[in-house]
């Protein structure tokens, strides 16, 4: 995931912390319009299906899960004036796990929420005046859509690899 963000949406009227929120919740949950947002997406998800792989050098759905909580992230970063804190795993954007590895299911699906909880604080205390941005306006606006739309691309994914598992 590109973490470089290019103003490439004129920023709505009256945009506040309101407008943003509601764009992650869209994404991420609960209630998005269109469907499964990605919380929805993964709330059925056992174990043995988050860790079964739908073919040779495909991504899994824990590792799908992983790797947008590892974006929202980096957007955080982007939008605070902080450097991001030490994620679960060493490395960037993807990290494989599999059934047995030593971050099971759980513990990847808490990141998740932990990870969203974060940005939404985030937002609302920038939109409220008690943090600060490096980010522009518009780049925030950019940055939460951004991530809103990486997020539904993903629940469309772990959608996709729940409907091949075949029991």
């Amino acid at each position: 995931m590109s973490t470089t963000t290019t103003t490439k949406t004129t920023v709505p009227a009256g945009l506040d912390g309101r407008v943003l929120s509601r764009i992650l919740e869209e994404g991420y949950g609960p209630g998005a319009w269109h469907g499964s947002d990605l919380k929805a997406a993964i709330a059925d998800v056992p174990a043995a299906l988050a860790f079964w792989r739908p073919g040779l050098d495909r991504h899994n759905i824990a590792e799908i899960v992983l790797h947008h909580a590892w974006c929202v992230r980096a957007v955080r970063s982007q939008l605070s004036a902080a450097p991001p804190e030490p994620f679960l795993r060493e490395g960037e954007d993807w990290f494989e796990v599999s059934e047995g590895s030593s971050l099971g299911w759980p513990a990847i699906v808490a990141a998740l929420d932990e990870q969203h909880s974060w940005l939404g604080t985030l937002v609302a205390e920038i939109a409220a005046g008690r943090a600060t941005s490096k980010a522009s306006e518009s780049e925030r606006f950019d940055l939460a859509l951004g991530i809103t739309c990486h997020a539904i691309y993903h629940a469309g994914q772990v959608q996709l690899i729940k409907r091949l598992r075949v029991d």
